[in-house]
């Protein structure tokens, strides 16, 4: 199991998902009509460090953190 957060406006719970990659996860997201929206402009965290790599290998017990775009002066 990984745990997904996500900061920021999105609002949500962190949820627990059993996946392998970050692209299993956001298959997962997908079916959640709150979350799919989200995931084309939201950055990715693995751990505290940002992931560009979809592809990028989950272990047991990681924190992904969905990080929505920000603005402000």
């Amino acid at each position: 199991m990984v745990t997904v957060e996500f900061l920021g406006p999105i609002g949500h719970a962190p949820i627990e998902v059993e996946a392998s990659t970050l692209v299993e996860v956001s298959e997962i997201l997908k079916s959640n009509e709150l979350l799919a929206p989200w995931l084309e402009g939201c950055a990715v965290a693995v751990n505290d460090v940002l992931v560009t790599e979809r592809n990028f290998t989950l272990k047991e017990g990681d924190c992904i953190s969905l990080l929505p775009p920000v603005c402000g002066g």
